[in-house]
């Protein structure tokens, strides 16, 4: 194939696979906002709807590294289609148990947990292709348009599933979920997951290493790459100290500060509002120069917005000057999210290895999850046990410090040697 194909095969790409990932994610979120509605309606138990979730994060923590070492050695496409069918039948499975016997709680776990994983052996693969998918010069605007599909779906899905789940019965909320794999799957099918290869061998073809030696080595490989090290050690901890912000707003806007759970709404809506302004900008400017000096101011700013959560709490607002302070806040936050997530994730479809990728996504995938059940459960308690305001401001302490280590100078030097010859201002400067 003549480069001037492959590019124009790769733009097919760009846009076939922003469409698969919205389709699924929105049908995704629509099902999830339903499925959690009905829980709690059945139940009127919070515990009842926290094990649903626990089903789907516990799955997804055990066998993400095996499905890395699954996308590192059988056919990419072959997987992702798979999994897409599987996602399909879990759902599917459910519609007709509920359509003989109604629907139980015991089927819904069982349904989420098999959703969750099926869904992760996708979503690792598909993290781990897109540099097969798209030429390296468009990496960042493939990673926009990824950001965009998952920010558009976490707007519009709860809003969907809010109107339907009034109108329509659980039945075509599972069926709109079932449309939206198969449809994700017809897309994916057109999509050649070799575009861009580096790999001599055909991965089907090769020799293959036992299971366990294969996600061993991919452990070895991570601890052998510093900077790959340190990406994925940072990403770990900005995923545990996120869940102070998860479990502090809601107990800080709506139980401190007594604000109405309408304009609570809004508030978190603000989020995926500034990660969909955020990842359209991606999208469209030029690459980031040097991504993990970018990234590391980008977790400062986080660090500085989630003290900024307690101002409220120290300094007295109005009524509406605190819904306002908030909304901006989480505006801020969701734009500055994505400022660390696009070039992270640019900077390691480039710099790992194409052997070791989807181990390396399997793993970063486990390590991210895990963290988020013991974020929960630490910072629940802290904020039983403390004021809300020192809870913040020791978490953003404390993710200063991990930053300032983890992304010392010599680290970022390494990643980018050209910083030898640069000065580095030391005013933050986004445009870096």
């Amino acid at each position: 194939m003549t480069e001037a194909a492959k590019i124009r095969r790769a733009t097919y790409h760009l846009y076939t696979f922003t469409i698969s990932k919205l389709i699924s994610t929105f049908g995704s979120s629509v099902y999830t906002f339903g499925i959690s509605l009905y829980v709690l309606a059945l139940t009127g138990s919070a515990a009842s709807f926290a094990l649903n979730l626990i089903c789907s994060i516990l799955a997804r923590t055990l066998l993400a590294p095996f499905a890395g070492y699954l996308a590192d050695n059988y056919p990419k496409k072959t997987i992702v289609i798979l999994a897409q069918f599987a996602s399909a039948l879990s759902v599917g499975g459910l519609l007709l148990y509920s359509m003989a016997a109604g629907l139980s709680l015991p089927a819904i776990y069982t349904a989420t947990a098999l959703l969750s994983v099926s869904s992760m052996f996708a979503s690792v693969t598909f993290s781990s292709s897109i540099a097969n998918l798209i030429d390296t010069d468009r990496i960042q605007k493939a990673m926009g348009f990824n950001q965009s599909a998952m920010a558009i779906a976490t707007i519009g899905g709860p809003v969907v599933g809010g109107i339907l789940f009034g109108f329509v019965s659980m039945n075509v909320f599972l069926i709109i979920q079932i449309s939206a794999y198969l449809l994700a799957v017809a897309l994916e099918a057109t999509m050649d997951f070799k575009l861009f290869t580096n790999r001599v061998a055909d991965a089907a073809t090769e020799v293959k290493q036992s299971m366990l030696a294969g996600m061993k080595e991919g452990f070895v490989y991570l601890k052998s790459n510093q900077v790959v090290m340190v990406i994925v050690t940072v990403a770990v901890g900005v995923n545990f100290f996120f869940s102070a912000l998860m479990i502090g707003l809601p107990f800080i806007v709506v139980q401190e500060l007594k604000i109405e759970a309408t304009h609570f709404g809004f508030i978190e809506a603000m989020i995926a509002v500034g990660m969909l302004a955020s990842s359209i900008y991606f999208s469209v400017r030029k690459e980031v120069k040097f991504p993990l000096l970018f990234a590391k101011r980008g977790i400062l700013g986080m660090s500085v917005l989630l003290a900024g959560m307690g101002l409220p709490l120290v300094i007295e607002f109005t009524y509406s000057a605190a819904v306002i302070y908030y909304l901006l806040l989480m505006l801020t936050f969701g734009i500055t999210n994505v400022f660390v997530n696009t070039p992270i994730g640019v900077m390691m479809q480039k710099d790992v290895e194409e052997e070791y990728r989807g181990r390396v996504f399997g793993i970063l995938e486990s390590m991210a999850m895990a963290m988020m059940p013991l974020g929960y459960l630490l910072f629940g308690l802290l904020y039983d046990l403390l004021p809300a305001e020192y809870v913040v401001l020791g978490s953003s302490l404390c993710l200063i410090v991990l930053t300032g280590y983890l992304m010392r100078p010599s680290i970022l030097k390494k990643a980018h040697p050209e910083l030898d010859k640069k000065v580095i201002p030391a005013t933050p400067k986004f445009q870096e």
